[in-house]
């Protein structure tokens, strides 16, 4: 049984997927609900002279604002409790992964939910695996919801509110 479960979010598919398992999950475990957006700068926005990176992190907190808005409403529908919220890792020495982790102890997770592009190959060597890095040293279990994957119909967790009044 859980009762702390945080959802790693990055306005993909396979995130939305994520959020569909870790939705059901917290209704059926009366489980507390964390969707975590992270905001990571690239390195090059903190060496390269003249680079503003101002714009690009208004940007990126513009997206999360819109994730997490769309995950808490669907929190508010089913009644599930817990924190929306947008982190910042701290540059240039956390990346995303460290954020997650981090992220699940303050949150006292007893499961961490998130999705996989799917990346392999050269694309996977070069962009390394956020999720593989999280699941290497998460404090808790890590649930991964790979790209495509069928999921089980789960009721009114598959969709968002939007989505729900257009059908």
């Amino acid at each position: 049984m859980y009762s702390s479960i945080l959802v790693a979010l990055d306005g993909s598919e396979t995130s939305h997927q994520a959020l569909d398992v870790a939705l059901r999950l917290a209704r059926e475990n009366q489980a507390l609900l964390h969707p975590l957006y992270v905001i990571d700068m690239p390195g090059i926005a903190f060496g390269t002279p003249g680079f503003n990176p101002v714009p690009l992190r208004d940007a990126l907190r513009d997206d999360g604002e819109r994730v997490i808005a769309d995950a808490r409403d669907r929190m508010a529908t089913l009644r599930i409790n817990g924190n929306p919220r947008i982190v910042d890792t701290s540059a240039p020495s956390e990346d995303i992964a460290q954020r997650i982790q981090l992220s699940a102890l303050e949150c006292h997770a007893d499961l961490i939910v998130m999705g996989t592009h799917g990346r392999r190959g050269f694309r996977r060597l070069v962009l390394g695996s956020v999720a593989e890095r999280v699941v290497r040293d998460a404090p808790c279990p890590v649930l991964l919801i790979p790209a495509g994957a069928l999921l089980p119909d789960g009721g009114d967790t598959a969709s968002s509110p939007a989505e729900k009044e257009r059908s």
